[in-house]
């Protein structure tokens, strides 16, 4: 079941949101929902909310894009060293 909620908000966050929903193929309404949803799993104590779903698409293509090195700037340095040996 769904319910009508009002929410009242300053008009360029209004416009933010509508940009972003668009952009991302979805609605405010969803990305509403979405947040609350994320609101709520974090309020359930993890023991009694059970498996945690799925991760998406987008979220599994992301895995890996951020260096797991603790020094990004030693990392780089290193890489223009070889790159200029």
């Amino acid at each position: 079941m769904t319910t009508k909620l009002t929410l009242r908000m300053d008009e360029r966050l209004i416009e933010v949101a509508k940009r972003h929903a668009a952009a991302h193929e979805t609605s405010v309404s969803r990305m509403v929902a979405a947040y609350f949803e994320a609101l709520e799993a974090l309020s359930v104590d993890a023991a009694t909310r059970g498996p945690l779903p799925e991760p998406s698409e987008r979220l599994r293509a992301l895995v890996g894009v951020l260096p797991s090195e603790p020094d990004p700037e030693g990392a780089y340095r290193a890489h223009l060293e070889r790159k200029h040996a």
